[in-house]
């Protein structure tokens, strides 16, 4: 029997709505990948940034054009005009390409190899971005000279003073002390409990506060809100801190270098005092060996309670060779 003619005109009918619907284009994919993923970011920015980078590179090149299509050629072309003048960017654009398209791939809107991977394929098209654009390390105070620097900042009046001051103690980052709340401080335990979604590896990190810190702490209105309040109680600006460096002279370093200060005291001035580990918990790093990490799940708390100890001594003064008395901490 023959095939009935309406029947396979209909089928035909279907297969190619079927097939017409797989067919997404890049700015659609990159559309449905944000969307996937936004609630495992940490804050709306970086969503954003996802969006705005992709819109302002990406599309007009690629973003009508099926994803199936989207071949070396074409990410080559996207890359090309910034990838030497705004390289940090390119390299940004880049990976979010590929995950765009990895996206495509295990959604089976594309087949075949990964056109933006790097390893084994652009780097042979593009510029090695890490010789093109070194990574710059922020401007930092050294070591040596951070009791000075502190003694001339305990006269400079004001919150962001005051913030740049407990930045230094605690050895954090500028957006985790300007976001600092007093919910998150435990004055009794002496432990500032920073969230885990202010954090950049997005696990809660515990910050021992010394007595030099809890200091700067009593100078501080206690309403409930931020521990430095800005203008009607928003948070003070990164820039406000800066200006604090800037108006005593020192725009030649930066509050995030006052990390390096304070890692470079670590490995310079205290030696075998305090182990790397219980360093680069104090910073909030991730340990880079996972099987070093595996075996220190906890936070080393009470070993970094006596390095931030140290370390606030040593940067206000209060224990002349406070360093050189510690000696080796027990139990490492």
């Amino acid at each position: 029997m023959g095939q009935d003619p309406l029947h396979a005109r209909d089928a035909e009918r279907i297969d190619t709505r079927l097939k017409a619907s797989r067919v997404l284009t890049f700015a659609q994919c990159a559309a449905a990948y944000i969307n996937a993923h936004r609630a495992s970011w940490k804050n709306v920015k970086h969503g954003d940034q996802w969006t705005n980078t992709l819109a302002a590179y990406a599309s007009p090149i690629i973003g009508d054009i099926p994803v199936a299509a989207v071949d070396t050629d074409l990410v080559v072309k996207v890359l090309m005009p910034i990838w030497e003048a705004k390289t940090e960017t390119a390299t940004r654009l880049r990976g979010r390409i590929e995950s765009v398209l990895d996206w495509a791939t295990v959604s089976k809107f594309r087949t075949g190899d990964n056109p933006a991977r790097w390893r084994g394929h652009l780097e042979n098209l593009l510029a090695n971005p890490n010789k093109i654009a070194p990574v710059k390390n922020h401007p930092a105070l050294p070591w040596q000279k951070i009791g000075t620097f502190v003694r001339d900042l305990e006269h400079r009046n004001g919150i962001a003073a005051r913030a740049v001051r407990f930045a230094i103690l605690t050895a954090c980052r500028s957006g985790e002390i300007r976001g600092a709340a007093w919910d998150e401080i435990d004055l009794q335990a002496k432990i500032w409990a920073v969230q885990a979604e202010r954090m950049k590896a997005g696990k809660e990190h515990r910050v021992p506060l010394s007595d030099a810190a809890l200091a700067i702490l009593d100078a501080s209105p206690r309403d409930g809100g931020l521990l430095f309040p800005g203008r009607k109680g928003t948070q003070l600006s990164d820039m406000s801190l800066t200006a604090v460096l800037r108006r005593m002279g020192r725009g030649d370093i930066t509050v995030h270098g006052f990390r390096s200060t304070f890692r470079d005291w670590c490995s310079e001035a205290v030696g075998n005092a305090f182990p790397r580990e219980v360093c680069e918990h104090a910073l909030a790093h991730s340990l880079p060996d996972k099987v070093e990490a595996a075996y220190r799940r906890g936070d080393l708390l009470t070993k970094r309670i006596e390095l931030m100890r140290a370390w606030a001594e040593y940067c206000t003064g209060c224990k002349d060779q406070s360093v050189r008395l510690l000696g080796p901490v027990d139990g490492f």
